[in-house]
């Protein structure tokens, strides 16, 4: 399969938005065997029944206090049955993503304390609301966005926010690149649309989004020019579709940039590390390019006075995922690009450290210390 590859989705599946279930009868979620959504439905004696209205404890990673991975504390937590437009799912992997660590330092405001962190997960539905969902137990789907809470053995999600996980992909696999596979899907087609001849820089491109960015950009026929800090991640970058690798400690990557491009810069930059970046990722832009920072791993960059983007007249961007998988149209056709990548082969995903859910602490310390590469996944 090519990166041509476009889903006959569900028309029916469509009409379901992010913000609201349709009170109006809608169908199955499932979709035809071709497409890489198609439902997965799992045998299991696990399987709780629907419209049950007990509740009962669960584990979870529960947050009280602001700071270091150490306030990550292994709970127990009540969990109740769906209300109308909800499911109830038991999480079989949980994606660890950067933006977890934002929350539980500050860096973005929970909605309340204490909190469970965590954006992506992949589960089995144990129990559905009352009203058309589409869903039924069984299900083996998956989510990436709010609500926060996936760090937990099992949580209550919105019916329109989950999405079928092909039969072909395994929950770790893709409970590790949904939110960055749609992370990278929206960078690389909404934020700026890579084309051929294209040349990028992408900061820490062994990370778990970054990994994902030189594979698909390279696949799009763009240069790659990528960031990283060892020898060791020097050579998956490579591996992963990299041109150009630079070690960002032995070398000025200004100056390497300058050198690889003959002095035009690159058309975009892809810059989650913030602070320690921004200004020399501004610098390697050619005339009128594209500035896209989607992270801050080192810090918030310092104010930006207007006046420097005039020299070139760059383009300057901060996108959030969550913004462009608004509508249940969005969600779905972002989610089918990433998994049709992932079944074609154009995405090779590397599950490199796993760690039980309990030991969340000891995930986020690792990814903290840049000992993690490609992606972390925690299993209850």
């Amino acid at each position: 399969m090519s990166l041509s590859i476009l889903f006959k989705y569900n028309q029916n599946l469509l009409r379901h938005s992010l913000l609201h279930i349709p009170k109006t009868p809608s169908p199955s979620f499932s979709s035809s065997s071709s497409s890489p959504l198609t439902r997965v439905r799992v045998k299991s004696s696990l399987v709780t029944k629907a419209f049950s209205s007990s509740s009962e404890m669960v584990k979870a990673i529960r947050v009280h206090e602001l700071g270091g991975p150490q306030v990550l504390k292994w709970e127990d937590v009540e969990i109740g049955e769906p209300k109308e437009g909800e499911v109830r799912v038991r999480n079989k992997a949980i994606g660890v993503n950067f933006i977890d660590v934002y929350f539980r330092k500050g860096v973005y405001n929970a909605p309340s304390f204490p909190f469970t962190p965590g954006m992506e997960a992949v589960g089995i539905v144990t129990a559905v609301g009352a009203g058309p969902t589409g869903i039924q137990v069984g299900d083996l789907v998956g989510y990436a966005g709010q609500p926060m809470g996936s760090y937990a053995e099992e949580q209550i999600l919105p019916a329109n926010r989950v999405v079928p996980i092909p039969s072909s992909i395994e929950p770790t696999v893709a409970a590790s690149i949904l939110l960055k596979g749609m992370t990278a899907q929206v960078l690389l087609r909404s934020c700026f649309k890579v084309e051929p001849g294209h040349t990028v820089l992408v900061h820490a491109a062994a990370g778990g989004v970054g990994s994902l960015l030189c594979q698909w950009a390279n696949a799009l026929g763009a240069t790659v020019i990528g960031t990283v800090s060892n020898e060791e991640k020097a050579a998956q970058a490579k591996e992963d579709g990299c041109h150009h690798v630079i070690l960002y400690k032995e070398e000025d990557f200004v100056t390497r940039v300058n050198e690889i491009t003959s002095g035009d810069g690159v058309e975009v930059v892809y810059d989650s590390v913030g602070k320690d970046t921004f200004e020399g990722s501004l610098a390697c832009l050619k005339r009128r390019g594209y500035m896209v920072t989607f992270g801050q791993s080192s810090g918030t960059p310092d104010p930006v006075p207007l006046s420097s983007l005039s020299a070139k007249s760059v383009y300057l961007t901060r996108p959030t995922l969550f913004q462009y998988v608004v509508t249940r149209d969005e969600l779905l056709k972002s989610a089918g690009e990433v998994f049709a990548n992932v079944v074609s082969g154009v995405l090779k995903v590397r599950v490199n450290h796993t760690y039980p859910l309990s030991e969340a602490a000891k995930a986020h310390e690792d990814l903290e210390n840049r000992k993690t590469s490609g992606s972390v996944v925690l299993i209850p």
